[in-house]
């Protein structure tokens, strides 16, 4: 089985919505902030569709895994080192409108939150979002997004950094280095996440 993992284009964009959109129709905060389980996976792939054209797909911190017939089966959204997306907020509000609806100002304060929350004294690479679909999990694609942009973390020095909205993907981080560093309630007494850190491996 061959891997392909490349930077997103804009072109990829509408499939990167929905691939991710599929893969966090499970993931505890997103069920948290769009209750709706018929709507769910149509209004998270809106807002990964919305996050990805706004604002990070400009600055190549968007990879995609490709597989063996060419189809797209999973993607991971980072932000670069020192990279303020706060311009970009009014672009994308018309999409986070339509993927949010009435849970906007709930987003809107999970987000200020998970910022207030971010390391600030040390320039890394921030995973936003990985996913896979879940018919292709087990098979290596997560693993392949990783270690593409982690292998370049250790050539140039950079830590990284993510919040797990799952405990039970918290050993899976740890493989690839990443260690938690606190809990983290977002979300007022609903789902926790876990800040994890990793330096940069020699």
């Amino acid at each position: 089985m061959d891997i392909t993992v490349r930077q997103a284009q804009r072109s990829d964009i509408p499939e990167l919505g929905r691939v991710l959109g599929l893969a966090f129709a499970d993931d505890p905060i997103i069920s948290w902030l769009l209750p709706d389980d018929a709507s769910r996976i149509r209004r998270a792939a809106t807002m990964f569709a919305t996050l990805a054209r706004h604002d990070r797909i400009d600055h190549g911190g968007i990879d995609v895994a490709i597989d063996d017939s060419g189809a797209m089966v999973g993607a991971a959204i980072w932000v670069p080192p020192g990279y303020s997306g706060d311009r970009s907020n009014l672009r994308a509000l018309p999409g986070l409108i339509r993927a949010f609806g009435t849970r906007l100002l709930a987003a809107g304060k999970l987000g200020e939150k998970m910022a207030a929350a971010h390391p600030h004294d040390q320039p890394h690479w921030y995973l936003a979002f990985i996913g896979t679909l879940p018919t292709t999990r087990g098979k290596g694609y997560g693993e392949a997004l990783l270690k593409a942009r982690l292998d370049l973390c250790d050539a140039e020095r950079i830590p990284a950094y993510l919040e797990s909205s799952k405990p039970g993907n918290i050993p899976y981080y740890e493989r690839f280095g990443f260690e938690v560093t606190d809990e983290l309630d977002v979300t007022g007494g609903g789902p926790l996440m876990w800040k994890m850190w990793r330096e940069p491996r020699t």
